[in-house]
């Protein structure tokens, strides 16, 4: 429209256009014009597109050190398994042969050494698991909700206390177990004060429940339980830890509790403290505050925790490696692939020990995510 000089302005283009340019473009661009690379790189060198670039390059090193150090020996491991590899020489040369499925065959469905020893150390770790993971877990939330009590004196004291075995050395705390469970080792002579003689701790191969069926009268297998199943009979699945496994039980949960208790520890001082009191006035007693408010609201961390527990569990090795070398009772696959790979030199079959132990531990935790139903977002 004409101005107070009577000039005319320029126009300001159509409704919805910037600068003059057609409807819908960036600066007098067509629609779309603008071109983007991959990875939201810009071509025009913009700021987001030099953010993108300088993004790729920081994370680069983790992503090379993650291909190189974990998925490409993962890759050649899994490929090992299908193979008779012996460990001296190269695994992707000519000399080695190609079995396919042979090594999982022989771990699961022939009947031989490799299925007896691997189903062993299978129930020996499902036990281990059983026992293991409910004990540790309801020992770290019982530590938990002890030193959050607003009332107990010296709380860092105490958190100190019960988390120190998990910051101390593995080895050594198997060294010190080792001393106090021999034949003759503290425990017994503790025991012999009270009139009661104590096991050699470390090498009884007897199962828990065999012996407990044993003091009420049950001393043989019944009939039924005489059919075998993955190359252990029914008796033996049904056997239970070991008295040498029992004492990794004991080592194990005393170890870990103390890191699981800090991470309820952690959720308990997230909890608001108007629920706690709402649920006191409602005339809730302490436990019930415990199990029906202050558990489900802890459903989070228990996932965690719980998860982290089987996953270590399954891959227990070093106090194994201490306490049940050579002895069945004790034995885990985490141990068996070892053994057979270093000392047998049957990598192959290592290899595919490995990969089902893998397996096993996918599915289990899948079931359990499932029990608890936690809702992943």
């Amino acid at each position: 429209m004409p101005s107070e000089t009577g000039a005319i302005r320029p126009a300001t283009g159509a409704p919805g256009s910037r600068r003059g340019g057609a409807p819908g473009s960036r600066r007098g661009g067509a629609p779309g014009s603008r071109r983007r690379a991959p990875w939201g790189l810009s071509l025009s060198g913009g700021i987001h597109g030099r953010q993108g670039l300088w993004g790729w390059l920081f994370v680069s090193p983790a992503v090379v050190g993650l291909v190189a150090f974990l998925v490409i020996p993962v890759l050649l491991a899994l490929y090992v398994s299908f193979t008779n590899w012996d460990g001296f020489t190269n695994p992707l040369s000519g000399a080695v042969q190609w079995v396919g499925g042979a090594n999982y065959h022989d771990l699961l469905a022939k009947p031989g050494l490799d299925r007896l020893n691997f189903m062993t150390a299978v129930r020996n770790n499902f036990y281990f698991v059983l026992f293991v993971v409910p004990s540790q877990t309801a020992l770290a939330l019982g530590l938990a909700v002890l030193v959050n009590n607003r009332l107990l004196k010296a709380k860092g004291f105490f958190r100190t206390a019960f988390y120190f075995p998990s910051v101390t050395s593995s080895i050594a705390i198997t060294l010190v177990f080792i001393f106090l469970f021999q034949g003759q080792g503290a425990v017994n002579r503790l025991l012999s004060l009270v009139g009661i003689r104590g096991p050699n701790w470390l090498v009884d191969t007897d199962g828990v429940f065999h012996n407990v069926l044993g003091l009420l009268g049950v001393h043989d297998a019944p009939r039924w339980a005489n059919h075998q199943v993955a190359g252990l009979s029914v008796w033996e699945w049904l056997s239970g830890p070991s008295v040498g496994m029992c004492v990794v039980i004991a080592l194990v949960v005393w170890t870990t509790s103390g890191t699981f208790m800090l991470m309820f520890l952690a959720a308990l001082q997230n909890i608001p403290e108007e629920v706690e009191e709402a649920s006191h006035i409602d005339g809730a007693g302490p436990w019930k505050r415990l199990f029906y408010v202050t558990v489900p609201m802890l459903r989070p961390t228990l996932s965690l925790v719980v998860t982290l527990g089987l996953i270590g569990t399954w891959q227990v090795f070093d106090q194994i490696t201490l306490v049940g070398k050579n002895n069945p009772t004790t034995i885990t696959p985490a141990y068996y692939s070892y053994e057979i790979s270093f000392q047998n030199q049957a990598f192959g079959v290592g290899a595919a020990v490995a990969f089902l132990l893998f397996l096993l531990i996918i599915v289990l935790n899948a079931l359990q995510r499932r029990i608890l139903r936690e809702e992943v977002t």
